[in-house]
């Protein structure tokens, strides 16, 4: 598993935008920026969708006045469930991220197995990230909503 003090792994994550389906690289995203990241196990997933996703949009402002350029969501969904899911919750200051075939999650450590539920999904956890390097990581364990709630990562910042 990833861990403080490292340097993120060369991925692609896609996001669906006005401009239509975008491709990024880790580094087109990170590269001189300050970002919170944060991942859920699935987008319209009841804690995901009733807590976790519009706690991020409730802080936003006070998140990026911390000196954050930017906070993503990511998701092992595609991009036009991104897109959607975001919309539904009014996510406009964020970017949400799809991981498709959860490379990325994979290449970070933070997968797990959920069987019936969906496969292979993310673990819950948020990140801190300045220019490619994880400066915070939180990990939530199974069941669990604490570490990686929008108000524990405004307190770390």
């Amino acid at each position: 598993m990833i861990s403080q003090g490292q340097i993120l792994p060369s991925a692609e994550l896609t996001e669906l935008t006005s401009e239509g389906m975008q491709t990024h690289t880790t580094a087109d995203l990170f590269t001189g920026k300050k970002v919170v990241l944060f991942a859920v196990p699935g987008a319209f997933t009841p804690t995901c969708s009733n807590a976790h996703l519009p706690e991020f949009v409730a802080l936003a402002d006070k998140i990026t006045a911390k000196g954050v350029d930017a906070i993503y969501c990511v998701s092992v969904n595609d991009a036009f469930v991104m897109q959607a899911w975001g919309k539904a919750h009014n996510a406009e200051h964020l970017r949400m991220l799809a991981d498709g075939d959860a490379s990325f999650t994979k290449a970070l450590g933070l997968d797990k197995e959920t069987a019936g539920f969906g496969g292979v999904r993310s673990k819950r956890y948020a990140m801190i990230v300045d220019d490619q390097t994880v400066t915070g990581l939180f990990v939530e364990q199974d069941k669990e909503f604490i570490v990686s709630r929008a108000e524990a990562i405004l307190a770390q910042l």
